[in-house]
């Protein structure tokens, strides 16, 4: 079927989006990728249908479907958007994503390749053609085009090689695509929506959770909306969740269970209610986190899938009409939450886990007590060892305790001597991570990264605060914090044997600094049981099991040559990307790989694909980057040129 017969089916509701589909996720580098392909004749695959009675058919968006039966996507929306968007210059109805992907795209008759919009470099200049004012005039409209052209007497002689470019940019339309249908009254929701993660085996699969929300839809269309709108309420106090996670929560309210298959069964308006109610849970639990734990952001917000579990048992006690928690019940649920986090609880079968802790709420014997009985048999004794602070970078699973500790105890800031309780700065922007050894003097020592990036050479201070101390060492810069704020060297837990501020003692600072921190973690954990310290009785828990992770920065002329790319970046009107950017697993949150310089977003955000700047590294860290969909180079120079070409236009100075 022609590309433009599909978009006119598009038009006219004979073909829509399924419910279940994600939003439109695609980049810049995409949308031009596929015209090109186009434009060169090259094959970009077919689509996949599911032809289906409209009267039955759930689709995303509020335009109208056509009577009779109608096809719906399962393979082909983000080219079938990209088209529709650049082809009618609006979104498709069933849009959701930002249509700046494909907005502004151009086409250069000598140079036959497609960019975005630049004015310094587009503007006044005839050989770059708006690709949407193209197709919106079609044939008849050429003369236009012609006319234009023809006025400047450079390009006289090649008119007619322009003209035939711009017919052949024109004909993209005319492009055959293969449409391949499933159909049948066998093919039920949950068939179809087998078939397509089997279609989509390379790219994201839908979950559980994108199925029950489809049926959800199927009976309230604006269920989706609703839950989103929340999701970004949440994401203006940077705490980022996504769909799945606030299904999670929804479930567990309404079912009591954390398998979706349960959300199944349920009406509507039963979801409806468990929405709200499940949201209002999260405000709360969010505001008692963030106030009494400090964890007052996402990149620190660990353990996430025990909110679903602390949701649930909010809403019995509501349910039970117990009145306001008293501040002993708060802690303790609190402590749970931190015990569970730290120790990983949900890292693994997550269903199974949140079940057993749903479980363990029910009944009459059901409660707090017994979801912390659960959590010691689960793991062993929940005290502390200095060993368990022997992780390294940012994303080892007790950086955020680190934080924690540093919201909820005395900590000071070296520069001021003010506290940095929660409350006291508002975001976490508001601190950063100071290396208490500085990098660039350990990197001249030959030490490792492991060491350099270890946990305890991390403490948070004010920026100012951060940039003031510098490159210094300790065994300068301590002596000057003491006289100026005496004790603030101690609240950060400093070991206070100045002999250890040298760095030649760097690796036995590390050792004495993590048993001062077990210790003020431990005496924080008894400060949320109010004396009831049973549950911190009992062995040791088992130290963790060293995990190798790649890529990192592992010299001083490394880190340099990252932050005068950086500074180079931003230079040219962009964003600084993440140096040293902890790469991991998102379901799990465990560390795969640290990246040496990376913009997870794309350098332009949603617009260009992830980035990442590696160098030195192995060939492992680099595939593990290029199969998480970013784009890699080895050489700032190659980098520089992807920008100067591609994110800035050829024009650029690299």
């Amino acid at each position: 079927m022609k590309i433009s017969t599909i978009l006119d089916h598009i038009d006219s509701g004979h073909m829509a989006l399924p419910e279940f589909q994600r939003g439109y996720v695609w980049n810049r580098d995409q949308v031009r990728g596929l015209f090109d392909s186009l434009y060169r004749r090259h094959p970009v695959g077919g689509l996949l249908v599911w032809a289906t009675e409209s009267k039955t058919a759930t689709h995303r968006g509020d335009g109208p479907l056509a009577a009779g039966v109608v096809k719906l996507l399962l393979d082909g929306q983000q080219r079938m958007t990209s088209l529709y968007g650049v082809v009618r210059g609006r979104p498709p109805k069933f849009f959701d994503g930002n249509a700046q992907t494909f907005t502004g795209l151009r086409f250069h008759l000598d140079s036959e390749t497609f960019e975005f919009y630049q004015p310094v470099k587009m503007k006044d200049e005839p050989r770059w053609v708006d690709v949407t004012e193209l197709m919106q005039k079609g044939t008849a409209g050429l003369g236009e085009f012609v006319a234009r052209l023809s006025g400047q007497p450079e390009m006289v002689t090649k008119v007619g090689d322009y003209v035939g470019r711009l017919s052949r940019l024109l004909g993209i339309t005319d492009v055959d695509l293969h449409i391949e249908e499933v159909t049948g009254a066998d093919k039920s929701l949950d068939v179809v929506v087998d078939i397509f993660n089997r279609v989509n085996s390379g790219g994201t699969k839908l979950s559980k959770g994108d199925l029950a929300l489809a049926k959800i839809c199927a009976e309230w269309p604006e269920g989706r909306e609703a839950m989103k709108a929340k999701l970004k309420e949440w994401s203006k106090a940077d705490y980022r969740f996504n769909l799945d996670w606030l299904l999670r929560s929804v479930n567990t309210v309404l079912t009591g269970e954390a398998k979706f298959q349960h959300l199944h069964e349920k009406t509507a308006d039963e979801v409806k209610d468990a929405l709200a109610r499940s949201t209002r849970h999260i405000d709360t639990i969010l505001n008692l986190i963030g106030g009494r734990l400090g964890l007052d952001h996402d990149q620190v917000f660990f353990g996430r899938f025990g909110v679903p579990v602390m949701a649930r048992y909010l809403d019995q006690r509501q349910g039970r009409r117990l009145g306001p928690m008293g501040e002993k019940e708060r802690d303790k649920l609190l402590f749970w939450f931190v015990q569970a986090a730290m120790w990983g609880r949900f890292s693994g079968s997550t269903e199974s886990y949140i079940d057993q802790d749903l479980a363990a709420l029910e009944g009459e014997d059901g409660g707090l007590e017994k979801l912390l009985e659960q959590l010691r048999l689960w793991h062993g004794g929940l005290r502390a060892e200095p060993g368990h602070f022997t992780g390294w970078s940012l994303g080892a699973r007790f950086y955020p305790v680190l934080y924690l500790l540093t919201r909820m105890g005395e900590a000071k800031d070296w520069g001021t001597g003010l506290p940095l309780k929660a409350g006291m700065l508002g975001r976490m922007s508001r601190l950063e991570v100071h290396h208490i050894f500085p990098k660039s003097q350990l990197y001249k020592r030959k030490y490792p990264k492991t060491d350099v990036n270890a946990l305890a050479n991390f403490c948070f201070l004010t920026k100012d605060t951060n940039l003031d101390i510098r490159d210094r060492l300790p065994e300068v810069y301590f002596r000057d914090v003491e006289r100026a704020h005496p004790g603030a060297l101690a609240s950060q837990w400093i070991p206070s044997d100045e002999a250890l501020w040298k760095i030649d003692r760097f690796r036995d600072f590390l050792e004495a600094r993590k048993e001062l921190l077990a210790a003020e973690l431990n005496r924080r954990m008894e400060d949320l049981l109010h004396g009831d310290t049973r549950w911190l009785a009992g062995a040791a828990a088992a130290l963790p099991t060293a995990v190798a992770v790649g890529g990192g920065i592992t010299s001083e002329a490394e880190e340099l040559e990252l932050e005068a790319l950086n500074d180079w970046v931003e230079s040219q009107g962009l964003p600084r990307g993440e140096v040293a950017y902890d790469f991991a697993d998102p379901q799990t949150g465990d560390q795969k790989a640290v990246f040496d310089l990376a913009w997870p977003s794309g350098v332009q955000e949603e617009l260009s694909q992830p980035v990442a700047v590696l160098l030195n590294e192995e060939a492992a860290t680099i595939s593990l980057a290029s199969q998480a969909g970013f784009r890699c180079f080895t050489r700032t120079e190659d980098f520089k040129r992807y920008v100067a070409a591609e994110i800035l236009g050829a024009g650029a100075a690299a």
